[in-house]
């Protein structure tokens, strides 16, 4: 795959030995941008966790990394978390892209590898969290059939104290894909695995 701005990149799972390329990754992002991430991501130890618990129980991937041209260096990454319980049919999705790469369409490339990854794990909705703040990102999962589920009035609190209002977006597989099917883009796309 590549994404023109940025130049050559591909899509790859994440695995234990992209670790420390990762953690370099998120440590690279303003702190700004670490306010919004659910995790710590600097320290060492979550970051290990998350390369080495990359697959499901299933054995499936649900975390994948953009890398560039020499596939050393991380520019993006993306996770399916699904839900357990009586949620175990929807999934969460975690986008992070590095500012360098923003506006090339990274961010696009990685939310529909990750929508057509659940897809074929069988997770009939997804959703992911936004800040209402950030418009590109409400656009760019709008543009892949996300729409507003709640609007959680000052549910995050950033570095600086301030309250922000968080936004959760949902993508119900099944009538996605009949709307698409009904002007014949599912076709051209593949049909989702039952």
């Amino acid at each position: 795959m590549s994404v023109a701005a940025g130049g050559p990149m591909g899509i790859v799972p994440l695995d234990v030995a992209l670790g420390d390329a990762l953690l370099q990754f998120f440590r690279s992002l303003p702190e700004a941008d670490r306010t919004f991430i659910k995790e710590d991501v600097t320290d060492p130890a979550t970051v290990r966790s998350m390369a080495s618990a990359a697959t499901s129980r299933t054995g499936r991937h649900h975390r994948w990394v953009a890398v560039d041209g020499n596939g050393e260096d991380i520019t993006g990454y993306v996770a399916v978390l699904p839900l357990a319980g009586w949620s175990d049919h929807v999934g969460e999705i975690r986008l992070v892209v590095a500012s360098s790469r923003r506006g090339s369409g990274l961010g696009r490339a990685l939310a529909r590898h990750a929508l057509v990854q659940a897809v074929e794990a069988g997770l009939t909705k997804l959703i992911v969290e936004v800040v209402a703040e950030q418009g590109p990102s409400l656009a760019l999962f709008t543009g892949l059939g996300f729409s507003g589920e709640a609007l959680l009035r000052d549910q995050i609190r950033d570095r600086d104290g301030e309250l922000r209002d968080l936004m959760v977006l949902a993508h119900h597989v099944g009538e996605t894909w009949s709307r698409m099917d009904s002007v014949g883009v599912a076709d051209a796309l593949g049909e989702p695995a039952d």
